[in-house]
């Protein structure tokens, strides 16, 4: 067999940096649940009708297609594709179950999601997402989307990287702008705006104008609305001094000021409210939030979402519903990348039993069991080779701990090999220090 070809955006961690991806994945769970949301997981696969009917996706979604199935086209239960976010899986998954759900709903779900998009630094094909959201029948309290960055800040703050800023925005503000200037499309000027970072100030001037329909003076009202950025409700003055009235436009200024205030309150300096964000799929309706890792800001969101009011229904009956998606294997990936994570040793074995001979490896399996049980990860040594063989090769493995079993009734010693210190131990009582018991990420 020939040496594989690596296909680009499908990360493949080490074993250290995957002990890195767990060790934050628990760290998200455990604030996830703090927080009162249940675990849930979803198909891989979705009908290509529920994933292509919101947002400007159909270029990035993967088609799920049998070998041997018609090539005419994809028809029936052949008409399939990989979800490219947990939120569209979610909304179907809620209105196949709202008759066994207790609402307001709050889930978290932890996954892979697929994109067919250009590979590049931080952005993947194949990904891991952190997603929350909170379901309600019919209205959903604003307060929720106030609630969401409290759970993303304590969720990122728990992690060894660097602080993160929530930028947050509200959709009904720009659309109620965009009405009160006299623009008919505000969905086109949304998506124009959404390209501010990436084309500039002039080009999205030249879109709003091919889109949207906007003259040269909408042009500059909706520029001059998206260069507000305030750490607190002083944004709200800065919108009204544009002189623009809408009653949209009023009710997203308020819900905004609401979670700015909230997270002030909770976490100073987490939020700001930043007008330009506005997201690029279609099914957001209300508070929108992109997260920057700061010293990374060149390489966009690495959490965000927002809240949508019309994703599930079922005849008069709505689901609306607000959440926010952590892309767990872009922020390690960038990380990584930048050498910002490490781990204090390769692999999760804290202790190595040494064998003395190949006979007497039962003997070092006992202890190696009774340091299981009581917690203590342990491998026994692969050969009864030379003391200082085995030593090396726990060196080797970042293995702080050598175990020696004592031989015609000599206690046991069991050796730290970093300071060369070596002491009787008993299996059943003997306890590393808290900082060797697991792998430290840094």
């Amino acid at each position: 067999m020939s040496k594989p070809t690596p296909i680009s955006g499908f990360p493949e961690w080490t074993p250290a940096q995957r002990m890195i991806e767990q060790y934050v994945l628990d760290k998200i769970r455990d604030t996830f649940e703090l927080y009162g949301f249940a675990p849930l997981e979803t198909r891989a696969v979705e009908p290509l009708d529920q994933l292509l009917r919101k947002g400007e996706t159909s270029k990035e979604v993967y088609l799920i297609r049998r070998l041997q199935a018609d090539t005419d086209g994809p028809a029936g239960d052949d008409a399939l594709g990989l979800h490219f976010d947990l939120t569209v899986p979610f909304a179907r998954y809620v209105l196949e179950n709202a008759g066994k759900l207790q609402f307001p709903f709050r889930r978290y779900q932890i996954q892979k999601v697929w994109r067919g998009e250009r590979p590049q630094e931080g952005r993947y094909r194949e990904f891991l997402q952190a997603d929350i959201d909170i379901v309600d029948r019919d209205t959903l309290a604003a307060h929720h989307e106030a609630e969401m960055p409290l759970v993303i800040g304590d969720a990122l703050r728990s992690l060894p990287i660097p602080p993160v800023k929530i930028q947050v925005n509200n959709r009904k503000i720009c659309e109620g702008f965009y009405r009160g200037i006299g623009l008919t499309d505000p969905e086109a000027a949304l998506r124009a705006v959404d390209k501010l970072d990436k084309i500039g100030p002039a080009k999205v001037a030249e879109l709003l104008a091919q889109t949207a329909g906007a003259s040269e003076a909408q042009a500059k009202g909706c520029l001059a609305l998206a260069e507000i950025s305030a750490p607190d409700a002083s944004f709200a003055d800065a919108v009204r001094a544009l002189g623009v009235s809408d009653p949209l436009l009023d009710e997203g200024v308020e819900e905004l000021v609401r979670v700015v205030e909230t997270a002030a309150a909770h976490s100073p300096g987490l939020c700001v409210a930043d007008l330009r964000i506005a997201r690029g799929l279609d099914y957001y309706t209300g508070t929108v939030y992109e997260t920057q890792l700061v010293g990374y800001e060149r390489f966009g969101s690495i959490c965000s979402g927002g809240r949508y009011d019309n994703l599930a229904s079922a005849g008069a009956t709505r689901f609306p519903g607000v959440g926010i998606s952590i892309g767990v294997t872009r922020l390690l990936g960038l990380l990584f990348g930048a050498g910002a994570l490490s781990v204090s040793r390769d692999v999760p074995t804290c202790v190595l039993v040494a064998v003395t001979s190949e006979e007497r490896r039962a003997a070092s399996n006992r202890v190696a069991e009774a340091l299981r049980s009581r917690g203590v990860p342990t491998e026994v040594s692969p050969s009864a080779a030379k003391f200082g063989k085995q030593i090396r090769y726990a060196e080797r493995r970042g293995i702080p701990y050598v175990w020696f079993p004592g031989a015609d009734g000599a206690a046991d010693e069991v050796k730290d090999i970093r300071s060369g210190e070596q002491v009787a131990a008993a299996a059943g009582e003997w306890t590393p220090p808290r900082a060797d018991l697991r792998p430290l990420i840094s």
